[in-house]
Formats: structure tokens, C-alpha cells, sequence
């Protein structure tokens, strides 16, 4: 399922599991993508959290010149 987002406290209980080893596979038990599941593990073991807190840019893209007269 593409393009979800997966709860706080989703991503907390998957490392839990992992840690304690009470799970074989967990991206075919949660349902996560590799490489989500690699980026929440990634800001775990940097952070002690799960959630990004770096402010995200608003804008996307190649910023345009305007030119006012």
C-alpha cells in the first residue's frame, strides 16, 4: 500500500518487536517497504525517535524569477 502513513506509535511497536526478537520478519508483518522500514530503524538508532522533527521545505521545484514593473 503505497503512499500511507504509518502512526508514531505503529513504528515505536515494529522497533520494540524488533529489538526484543519476538518477530522474525518485520516488514512482512507490518507491511512495511524495505526501505521505510530501514529509515525508521536509521533515525532510531541516531535519534532515539521514530518522527523526523526537521522542519520540511514547503515549496517544490525550481524557484521562479518575478519581475515587478
Amino acid at each position: 500500500m503505497p503512499f500511507h502513513k504509518i502512526s508514531h506509535d505503529v513504528k515505536l511497536a515494529a522497533i520494540q518487536l524488533h529489538q526484543r526478537d519476538l518477530l522474525g520478519n518485520v516488514l512482512e508483518c507490518c507491511r512495511f517497504s524495505g526501505r521505510t522500514w530501514f529509515r525508521i530503524l536509521k533515525l532510531w538508532r541516531e535519534t532515539g525517535d521514530v518522527i523526523n522533527h526537521q522542519p520540511r521545505r514547503t515549496s517544490h521545484g525550481r524557484l521562479a524569477a518575478v519581475c515587478v514593473l
